[in-house]
C-alpha cells in the first residue's frame, strides 16, 4: 500500500532539495494531493531509486554539514527512548491495518461462499466470484514492491516531520536534535534566546504529536501555558511527527539587537591576506542573525572607538554559537591592523553587538539567486549560499566570484565543492586588475547567463564594485526591487 509523504520526507527520502520535488509539482511532472506526494508517484518519477540506494543524499549532507562550519556534526541515531516510542507508533499502526485486512478478509469471503452455493442466474456471476477470489489471494499473497515504502518506514524511525503554523513550512527532526537546533539547520528562523532552557523565547504551542524533553529547563512555564500546550523548543526532541504553533522572523526588523561577549577559538590564515576570526560565544548567549547580516566587533573591556569594526558573518544562522568574519589586511582598519599584527589570540574577549542589514533572503525564497562577490564580499555569500542549501527551496542559484589580488578566491575549494555536489549551483570565478573592471564582467556574465526579471541579484564587495555591478545589472533589465547590495570588504 502506498504511503503519502510531506514534501520535505520524500525529498529528504529520494536524495534531491524539497526545492526540486516542488518544481516539479508546480510544473505536472510529480502528482501531490493535499500537498502529500504517494511512495508510488514518487516512484514513477525516481524509477532508478533502489532500497540499497538510502544513501542517495549523503554526499549532499556531508556537504552540508562541513560547509556549516561545525566542529563535530555526525548523524546519529534518536535516543533510545525516542526510538522506542517510535516503534512503538509503527506497531500499532501496523496491527491497525492487519484488522483492516482482515475485516476485509471476512467480508469477502463470506461473499464467495455465498456466491459459491446460491444459483448463479446472472451471466456475470462466474465472473465475479473470479475477480474476487483473485482479488483476495493478491491481497493475502502479495507485498508492496515499491522500495520507497520499505525506506519510509526506516526514515520514520530515524527522523520525525515537524509542521510550523501558521507558515506551514516543515523540517526534519534527526538523531538526538532538539526541535529548536533542527529548525535552524533547515533554515528556520524562530524567536530565540539561549537556546538552553533558561530563556523561555523558544516557547510554542504544540498542536498536535508528543514531544520528550532532552535536557533540563530552568524556565518554568505557567499553569496556563501548560495547559495550553505549551513546550520549550531547545529542551525537547520531537517522539513522532508533530504539528507546532509559533512565529517566525520575517525580515531584519524581527531579530533584536543583542550585545555579548564572545572568546576568539582561533584565526586562521586564509591568504596571504586573508585571514578568519573565529568567535565562539557562550551557551546561554547565543547570536540569533540572518543569513547575510553583519555585527560590530570591538575589545570586550575597551570601548573606544578605534577598536570597533563591522564586518558581515560569514557563517550560518544554524549554528549560532561559532560566529567566523573574513579579515582583509586594511592599514585603514584598526580592528584588522590589530589582528593582523598578533594582537588578538585564542581566549581573547570580543564585544559583538548586532545584528544589522538587510541583505538578507525571504522566508522561503524560491526564484532563482545570482551572487556576485568581489575579494572579502565573498564573507555574506558564503552565510547566504549555506542558507539557501539549508533552505532546499531555491530554483538555482549561482556564484560569480571576482578576485582582484593573488588570494582574492581564499576558499575556492568549498565553491567548488558546492559545485559538484549540488546540479543547481554553478560557480564562475573571475580575476581582474581592479574592482570596476571585476564588476563589468561579472555583470555581463551574470546578465548572459540568467533571466534578469526572474533572478534576484545579491551584489557584494568594495562600495566601487558595488555600484558599478548594480548600474550594470540594472542597464540589462534587472528590476530595482530585485537587486540587493552590501557595500563593505577589501
Amino acid at each position: 500500500m502506498a504511503q503519502a509523504l510531506t514534501v520535505s520526507r520524500a525529498a529528504h527520502l529520494v536524495g534531491v532539495p524539497r526545492g526540486a520535488l516542488q518544481r516539479m509539482i508546480r510544473s505536472g511532472e510529480l502528482a501531490s494531493y493535499d500537498g502529500l506526494v504517494s511512495t508510488d508517484e514518487l516512484l514513477r518519477a525516481f524509477p532508478q531509486v533502489r532500497l540499497e540506494d538510502a544513501g542517495l543524499f549523503e554526499k549532499t549532507t556531508r556537504i552540508r554539514e562541513e560547509s556549516f562550519g561545525r566542529r563535530v556534526r555526525e548523524r546519529i541515531q534518536p535516543a533510545p527512548e525516542v526510538l522506542s516510542h517510535r516503534l512503538f507508533a509503527q506497531s500499532q499502526e501496523l496491527a491497525e491495518v492487519r484488522r483492516h485486512l482482515q475485516a476485509y478478509h471476512e467480508l469477502v469471503a463470506s461473499m464467495i461462499e455465498r456466491l459459491s452455493t446460491r444459483d448463479a442466474q446472472s451471466p456475470n456471476a462466474d465472473d465475479l466470484l473470479a475477480r474476487l477470489e483473485s482479488g483476495l489471494a493478491k491481497i493475502l499473497g502479495s507485498e508492496s514492491d515499491n522500495p520507497l515504502d520499505a525506506m519510509t518506514d526506516m526514515l520514520n524511525l530515524v527522523c520525525a516531520n515537524v509542521t510550523v503554523r501558521p507558515s506551514g513550512r516543515e523540517f526534519l527532526v534527526e538523531g538526538n536534535d532538539s526541535l529548536l537546533q533542527a529548525a535552524l539547520k533547515a533554515g528556520l528562523s524562530f524567536n530565540y534566546g539561549c537556546g538552553s532552557g533558561n530563556c523561555g523565547l523558544c516557547k510554542a504551542r504544540l498542536i498536535s504529536g508528543e514531544v520528550r524533553a532532552i535536557q533540563p529547563s530552568d524556565y518554568v512555564l505557567s499553569a496556563a501555558e501548560k495547559q495550553q500546550g505549551y513546550v520549550l523548543l531547545c529542551t525537547h526532541t520531537a517522539l513522532g511527527d508533530l504539528a507546532i504553533e509559533t512565529l517566525e522572523a520575517a525580515g531584519p526588523a524581527d531579530i533584536p539587537r543583542q550585545d555579548l561577549v564572545a572568546k576568539v577559538r582561533a584565526i586562521d590564515r586564509l591568504g596571504e591576506d586573508t585571514r578568519m576570526l573565529h568567535l565562539q560565544t557562550p551557551r546561554s548567549a547565543r547570536l540569533r542573525f540572518l543569513a547575510g547580516q553583519s555585527v560590530s566587533l570591538g575589545s570586550a573591556a575597551d570601548d573606544s572607538e578605534d577598536f570597533h569594526a563591522a564586518y558581515p558573518i560569514a557563517s550560518c544562522p544554524c549554528d549560532d554559537r561559532n560566529l567566523l568574519f573574513h579579515v582583509a589586511r586594511d592599514a585603514d582598519d584598526p580592528f584588522a591592523v590589530r589582528l593582523f599584527a598578533g594582537e588578538l589570540r585564542a581566549g581573547d574577549s570580543i564585544g559583538v553587538h548586532g545584528p544589522s542589514g538587510d541583505f538578507v533572503l525571504a522566508p522561503e525564497h524560491a526564484a532563482p539567486v545570482v551572487f556576485l562577490a568581489c575579494d572579502t564580499g565573498f564573507a555574506p555569500v558564503k552565510s547566504l549560499i549555506e542558507h539557501v542549501i539549508a533552505i532546499e527551496s531555491v530554483e538555482w542559484f549561482s556564484l560569480y566570484w571576482v578576485a582582484t589580488r593573488p588570494d582574492g578566491h581564499y576558499l575556492e575549494n568549498l565553491c567548488e565543492s558546492w559545485a559538484d555536489a549540488f546540479d543547481e549551483f554553478r560557480y564562475v570565478a573571475l580575476a581582474a586588475d581592479g574592482v570596476e573592471q571585476g564588476a563589468r564582467e561579472a555583470a555581463e556574465r551574470a546578465a548572459h547567463d540568467n533571466d534578469p526579471e526572474a533572478s534576484v541579484f545579491f551584489v557584494a564587495g568594495p562600495a566601487a564594485f558595488v555600484d558599478t555591478a548594480t548600474r550594470l545589472l540594472a542597464d540589462n533589465g534587472v528590476p530595482a526591487d530585485r537587486l540587493r547590495r552590501f557595500a563593505g570588504g577589501t
